[in-house]
């Protein structure tokens, strides 16, 4: 079937879908992104995704009429338009374009572009089972990370260096040695079954992955601990893992080419994994 992208309203071509050269999203990341898992065609984590866009929206005092119950139908009727079961959901909504200039325009109409991809996550099931390799990379991103915005260079940078490193991901860390976050994921480690992840602030993005991972552990009775912990820390754990929403979960195994606890996937990663998988299969009805 034909890719097939939204734009302000219009299913069309992917090849023919354009935004204006002066969108404030192009020329100032002035806007917003999500990535929607889509597994058995439904949407996974639809909610949070929307909680988290329309606070960033008040955050950016971007005005966007659009209702929530609008823009979900958009986003399924594009998901089935594609008829991709396994995909990826890329949505943009930005202050709209405007003549270039650093302040706000007095009057623009935001702009909402929309996409559609096939994702394999079943390809994650080996991963799983092996686990996966990070570097470290310094944090040099802005004191804002918990806007979601399309300002991504750090990032990006973060991402070519764990790739050109032959590592999963780069988790962020400051001058002090805290470790933040990866490029795209959260980050986790495990210590005589204490599952501890960064605490929500500014510096970290509020992952939906990582909320429901939480919300799921909590609920089992294990303990998880929101605070900050050092790559010393991480060197010393007994397990790390990793959360997105691509990667929903996968365990840690080597950080800077040091295997962490026994270099292999460990039981608290796997006893998660579990969990996640099956708040999957409530959500979608889908078992990769």
């Amino acid at each position: 079937m034909p890719q097939l992208a939204y734009v302000d309203g219009r299913i069309v071509p992917l090849r023919d879908a354009r935004v204006s050269v002066e969108d404030r999203g192009l020329q100032f990341a002035d806007s917003l992104y999500e990535v929607v898992a889509v597994l058995n065609g439904r949407l996974l984590d639809w909610d949070g995704h929307l909680a988290r866009l329309r606070r960033g929206l008040a955050e950016l005092a971007i005005d966007f009429p659009m209702t929530d119950a609008a823009l979900g139908i958009a986003a399924r009727h594009l998901v089935a338009a594609n008829g991709q079961r396994q995909a990826l959901l890329y949505l943009q909504l930005g202050r709209g374009a405007a003549k270039r200039d650093h302040v706000f325009p007095k009057a623009t109409r935001a702009s909402l572009v929309m996409t559609v991809r096939r994702f394999d996550f079943a390809a994650r099931a080996p991963q799983q089972r092996s686990g996966i390799k990070v570097i470290t990379q310094p944090d040099l991103r802005w004191g804002r990370v918990d806007i979601k915005t399309t300002g991504l260079l750090p990032n990006v940078l973060a991402k070519q260096a764990a790739r050109a490193a032959g590592a999963f991901e780069a988790w962020l860390v400051t001058d002090d040695g805290t470790v933040r976050e990866g490029g795209s994921t959260n980050a986790w480690i495990v210590k005589d079954g204490i599952v501890i992840t960064h605490p929500m602030s500014p510096h970290i993005l509020p992952g939906i992955a990582r909320a429901t991972l939480i919300r799921l552990a909590r609920d089992a009775q294990i303990r998880v601990e929101e605070r900050p912990f050092s790559l010393a820390e991480a060197l010393a754990a007994d397990e790390a893992l990793l959360t997105s929403t691509t990667a929903p979960l996968l365990p840690v195994v080597a950080i800077d080419g040091t295997p962490v606890g026994t270099g292999t996937p460990g039981p608290m990663a796997a006893r998660l994994a579990g969990l996640v998988a099956d708040e999957i299969a409530r959500q979608t009805g889908w078992r990769g």
